[in-house]
Protein backbone atom coordinates (compact mmCIF):
# COMPACT_ATOMS: atom_id res chain seq x y z
CA UNK A 1 0.00 0.00 0.00
CA UNK A 2 1.58 3.17 -0.50
CA UNK A 3 1.34 6.00 1.80
CA UNK A 4 -0.48 9.37 1.75
CA UNK A 5 3.01 11.47 0.10
CA UNK A 6 3.28 8.14 -2.57
CA UNK A 7 -0.04 9.29 -3.50
CA UNK A 8 0.37 12.57 -3.92
CA UNK A 9 3.13 12.26 -6.18
CA UNK A 10 1.42 10.02 -7.89
CA UNK A 11 -1.27 12.28 -8.38
CA UNK A 12 1.01 15.20 -9.22
CA UNK A 13 2.65 13.26 -11.93
CA UNK A 14 -0.63 12.32 -13.10
CA UNK A 15 -1.83 16.41 -13.60
CA UNK A 16 1.62 17.25 -14.48
CA UNK A 17 0.86 14.96 -17.36
CA UNK A 18 -2.18 16.03 -18.21
CA UNK A 19 -1.34 19.77 -18.63
CA UNK A 20 1.40 18.93 -20.60
CA UNK A 21 -0.96 17.19 -23.03
CA UNK A 22 -2.73 20.27 -23.09
CA UNK A 23 -0.27 22.95 -24.06
CA UNK A 24 0.79 23.77 -20.86
CA UNK A 25 4.35 24.54 -19.48
CA UNK A 26 5.80 23.44 -16.33
CA UNK A 27 7.88 26.03 -14.84
CA UNK A 28 7.77 24.83 -11.17
CA UNK A 29 7.34 21.61 -9.29
CA UNK A 30 6.76 21.48 -5.72
CA UNK A 31 7.92 25.13 -5.18
CA UNK A 32 8.42 25.52 -1.50
CA UNK A 33 9.26 28.91 0.28
CA UNK A 34 8.91 30.12 4.12
CA UNK A 35 4.98 30.70 3.25
CA UNK A 36 4.00 27.62 1.84
CA UNK A 37 4.13 25.11 -1.16
CA UNK A 38 2.46 25.08 -4.64
CA UNK A 39 2.57 22.18 -6.54
CA UNK A 40 2.94 23.05 -9.74
CA UNK A 41 3.21 26.44 -11.52
CA UNK A 42 2.63 26.37 -15.30
CA UNK A 43 2.41 29.01 -18.62
CA UNK A 44 0.00 28.55 -21.00
CA UNK A 45 -1.85 31.19 -23.20
CA UNK A 46 0.01 33.67 -21.85
CA UNK A 47 -0.80 33.28 -18.15
CA UNK A 48 0.82 32.26 -15.44
CA UNK A 49 -1.15 28.98 -13.23
CA UNK A 50 -0.55 28.31 -9.66
CA UNK A 51 -2.03 24.74 -9.40
CA UNK A 52 -3.48 22.86 -6.42
CA UNK A 53 -3.43 19.31 -6.95
CA UNK A 54 -5.65 17.02 -5.18
CA UNK A 55 -5.20 13.19 -5.29
CA UNK A 56 -7.88 10.54 -4.01
CA UNK A 57 -9.72 7.16 -4.16
CA UNK A 58 -13.03 7.23 -3.92
CA UNK A 59 -15.07 9.57 -2.72
CA UNK A 60 -15.77 8.39 1.12
CA UNK A 61 -14.15 11.58 2.41
CA UNK A 62 -15.64 14.10 -0.58
CA UNK A 63 -14.17 15.65 -3.45
CA UNK A 64 -10.91 16.46 -2.76
CA UNK A 65 -11.16 20.30 -4.41
CA UNK A 66 -13.22 20.38 -1.15
CA UNK A 67 -10.25 20.42 0.65
CA UNK A 68 -8.65 23.28 -0.54
CA UNK A 69 -10.47 25.65 1.88
CA UNK A 70 -10.26 29.35 3.04
CA UNK A 71 -6.98 29.15 5.04
CA UNK A 72 -5.23 26.38 2.25
CA UNK A 73 -5.86 29.24 -0.49
CA UNK A 74 -4.07 32.14 1.21
CA UNK A 75 -1.53 30.24 1.81
CA UNK A 76 -1.20 29.66 -1.90
CA UNK A 77 -2.11 33.30 -2.60
CA UNK A 78 1.00 34.33 -0.31
CA UNK A 79 3.56 32.01 -2.05
CA UNK A 80 2.19 33.09 -5.71
CA UNK A 81 2.49 36.65 -4.47
CA UNK A 82 6.55 36.16 -3.39
CA UNK A 83 6.90 33.79 -6.33
CA UNK A 84 5.70 36.64 -8.63
CA UNK A 85 7.95 39.36 -6.56
CA UNK A 86 10.66 36.86 -6.72
CA UNK A 87 10.86 36.30 -10.56
CA UNK A 88 9.73 40.04 -11.12
CA UNK A 89 6.42 39.03 -12.97
CA UNK A 90 4.65 42.10 -11.82
CA UNK A 91 3.19 42.42 -15.75
CA UNK A 92 2.25 38.91 -16.34
CA UNK A 93 -1.73 37.75 -15.56
CA UNK A 94 -2.03 34.47 -13.48
CA UNK A 95 -4.74 32.92 -12.23
CA UNK A 96 -5.41 30.04 -9.66
CA UNK A 97 -6.56 26.43 -10.48
CA UNK A 98 -7.16 23.24 -8.65
CA UNK A 99 -6.99 19.76 -10.35
CA UNK A 100 -8.05 16.44 -8.93
CA UNK A 101 -7.26 13.36 -9.74
CA UNK A 102 -9.63 10.50 -8.53
CA UNK A 103 -9.13 6.69 -8.37
CA UNK A 104 -12.18 4.92 -8.66
CA UNK A 105 -12.11 1.60 -9.56
CA UNK A 106 -8.86 1.21 -10.71
CA UNK A 107 -9.91 4.69 -13.64
CA UNK A 108 -8.23 7.54 -12.91
CA UNK A 109 -10.53 10.60 -13.30
CA UNK A 110 -8.89 14.00 -13.53
CA UNK A 111 -10.92 16.90 -13.13
CA UNK A 112 -9.27 20.65 -13.90
CA UNK A 113 -10.83 23.78 -12.49
CA UNK A 114 -9.80 26.80 -13.92
CA UNK A 115 -9.69 30.24 -11.59
CA UNK A 116 -11.03 27.93 -8.82
CA UNK A 117 -10.37 30.54 -6.55
CA UNK A 118 -9.15 34.64 -6.74
CA UNK A 119 -6.25 36.23 -5.08
CA UNK A 120 -9.31 38.32 -3.64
Amino acid sequence: MLNKYKLGMQGQQEAESFLRRKGYQILEQNYRVRTGEIDLIAEHDSHIIFIEVKFRRGLNHGYPRESVGIAKQRKIIRTALYYISAKNLDDQSFRFDVIEVLAIDNALQINHIENAFDAY
